[in-house]
């Protein structure tokens, strides 16, 4: 989201300076920002002295954090994303903040029942969750001792063409792989409506944080949606494992009341997505592991 966000942000305000700060392994990514006038800055901010490189500004948006393969790399996936935060948040101590958070870090709910609202007492479930809640109590000690302005974003689902739950489906239904149900429902959001909101939680923060949650307004069925890709497809899913009861949800009422809904339903994502897919467009091989239930990414 973070090269997306950087040029969505240059279009909004061109007579501004926007950085992008990656270590940037991929450098057609770097010719994109560059074309589109954002300034790229090559850094690795594990290494303390690749701090220098960092401009002072007025407002950061931070999306440093680890999930995908987790399990395994738990120390990394904790000083990626519990550590990190404190020099950085030091560092910008006298900026406006807008830090990337998960909805992982609330607990798992009922269908049927209330999705967790911001106020929701977190629950997270397991080493992922736990130390993205503990980036955002990193952050928010900061933003009390030094009044950092703040807002902090709790993100669940994104979709693009390239990447995201509907991808994920339409994946397995191309080659007939069965789709878990443990986890049977799931919100999403179009990838831009998501980063239009968390630019716009800019003119929230506060201090202390305000904490805010971006998601679909539905609660999406995953059988139901895997069956609107299958007749998209022309193909016929296949399901495993009994259905579950718990999912990992969020309630985005708030966000929706203060910025409007989403520009993209739900039927607009599904068409876009598999689309893109059939006509055999690049896709980034990254599962989003929306089923796994314990917590182990």
């Amino acid at each position: 989201m973070g090269p997306t966000l950087a040029m969505m942000l240059k279009k909004a305000v061109p007579d501004k300076t926007v950085y992008a700060v990656s270590r940037f392994s991929d450098r057609s990514i770097v010719s994109r920002l560059e074309t589109a006038g954002v300034t790229p800055i090559s850094a690795d901010l594990l290494e303390p002295e690749d701090h220098r490189l960092l401009p002072q500004v007025r407002n950061v948006f931070y999306l440093i954090g680890m999930k995908f393969g987790s399990t395994g790399k738990q120390p990394l996936t904790w000083v990626i994303n519990s550590y990190l935060p404190g020099p950085l948040a030091y560092r910008y101590r006298k900026s406006n903040i807008v830090v990337f958070s998960t909805g992982n870090v609330y607990p798992y709910v009922k269908i049927g029942e209330r999705a967790p609202c911001e106020d929701t007492e977190p629950r997270p479930v397991g080493e992922y969750a736990q130390s993205c809640l503990g980036r955002e109590r990193v952050f928010q000690y900061f933003s009390e001792r030094h009044r950092s302005p703040m807002t902090i974003v709790r993100l669940n689902y994104a979709n693009e063409p390239r990447y995201g739950i509907i991808v994920d489906l339409a994946i397995k239904i191309i080659h007939e792989e069965p789709i878990d149900l443990r986890v049977p429902a799931v919100n999403l959001i179009w990838q831009r409506d998501a980063i239009g909101y968390i630019i716009r939680s800019i003119t929230l923060a506060q201090s202390p944080p305000t904490i805010l949650n971006v998601a679909g307004p539905d609660v999406v069925r995953i059988r139901e949606l895997a069956l609107q890709i299958a007749d998209k497809l022309g193909k016929k899913p296949i399901f495993s494992d009994p259905e579950g009861t718990d999912a990992l949800l969020s309630n985005a009422s708030k966000c929706i009341e203060k910025f409007g809904p989403p520009l993209m339903g739900l039927p607009e994502m599904v068409s876009t997505i598999v689309d893109w897919i059939v006509s055999g467009k690049e896709v980034l091989n990254k599962p989003t592991k929306f089923e796994v239930s314990d917590g182990r990414f």
